[in-house]
């Protein structure tokens, strides 16, 4: 079975689901942190998060498969035309799953921190159109120097009734990170801001960092992964469409390339 197809992400969910995790999306986490974890702390589980990045379409699968196996899962779409379409966006919301804003509007504005704002909330407006939106999730494109997070020196966004953004208001003390960003279950190496640097040594110490699927797999298998984890992938990449696999294969190891140059520079 071909990592990244459709079906080994199905068999991951099952898997999850075989080990008893309740699969739910990033919203549920967060109303039950604010009720002091009252009905979650004792149940294993894993949020499931999803970032349209581009090519919606695939996100729209990966829903249709959590849908079939009974889970829940977020999915954060970005204001280009690449990842929000509104036609996937109803078809999610209509699956049961939670949609949210990927913004990144302190780089669409140039680092302008009140016009950011003002537009974060135009875009959170046009979202809340389909879905009660209630989170939400930074982009973090590695090439742009903005942090998109910044805007929240300033701004309160629990003050829009927004309950949680998953870098500012998850407990990865508790909770596990894995990410397919850069393609591989261990991207943080390359990454410039999907990741969780002041956790990931002591995940390492413990074994928890794997990169391929089969490998995050096995250990499923033999119950060597905590209880609490947050799973991200980027649909784009999941695909049992041959040209498109190969295609992500080697654009996604371009921009390894790219990100390692960015982190080595930075560190310069």
């Amino acid at each position: 079975m071909r990592d990244f197809s459709l079906d080994i992400y199905r068999e991951l969910l099952e898997s999850l689901q075989k080990q008893g995790y309740l699969l739910i999306p990033y919203s549920d986490y967060c109303h039950q942190m604010a009720n002091g974890k009252s009905q979650i702390a004792n149940h294993k589980f894993v949020i499931l998060r999803h970032d349209v990045d581009a090519r919606p379409e695939n996100s729209l699968r990966t829903a249709q498969i959590e849908y079939s196996v009974g889970a829940k899962a977020t999915y954060y779409f970005r204001v280009g035309s690449e990842s929000n379409n509104p036609e996937v966006i109803r078809a999610i919301v209509r699956l049961g799953h939670e949609i949210g804003y990927h913004y990144e509007d302190m780089a669409l504005c140039g680092g302008d921190v009140e016009r950011a704002y003002r537009h974060f909330c135009t875009w959170l407006e046009y979202f809340r159109r389909y879905y009660a939106v209630e989170t939400v999730c930074m982009h973090g494109a590695p090439t742009n120097r903005y942090d998109g997070r910044d805007l929240w020196r300033k701004y309160d966004y629990k003050q829009l009734g927004l309950v949680g953004e998953p870098y500012l208001d998850t407990d990865f003390s508790d909770v596990l990170y894995l990410t397919d960003t850069g393609r591989c279950w261990d991207g943080y190496r390359v990454s410039v801001r999907d990741k969780i640097p002041q956790f990931q040594d002591e995940w390492t110490r413990r074994g928890w960092t794997f990169h391929t699927t089969p490998q995050l797999l096995q250990a499923l298998d033999a119950n060597l992964l905590p209880p609490h984890m947050m799973l991200t992938t980027h649909p784009q990449r999941w695909t049992d469409n041959s040209r498109l696999w190969v295609q992500e294969w080697a654009m996604q190891n371009v921009k390894n390339i790219i990100k390692r140059v960015i982190i080595w520079a930075r560190r310069k």
